[in-house]
């Protein structure tokens, strides 16, 4: 059970780090993923940007 809390923890520190980079590629910007305004912060959920990288990662993982 800890492995896998450590590894979402590592896996959430480099998204956060290569956020920026990946949505001058275009993620986070694709229809589906949701930004709105609430209680004066801006919310964003990416769920189109997390389906195509959760397929990238399978097609990854397939091929190795």
């Amino acid at each position: 059970m800890i492995r896998w809390l450590v590894i979402v923890f590592l896996a959430l520190v480099v998204f956060s780090a290569i956020g920026p980079w990946l949505e001058k590629l275009g993620l986070g910007r694709l229809p589906g993923d949701l930004r709105f305004r609430f209680a004066g912060r801006v919310w964003f959920i990416p769920l189109a940007s997390s389906v195509l990288i959760g397929l990238i990662g399978l097609a990854i993982g397939h091929w190795i």
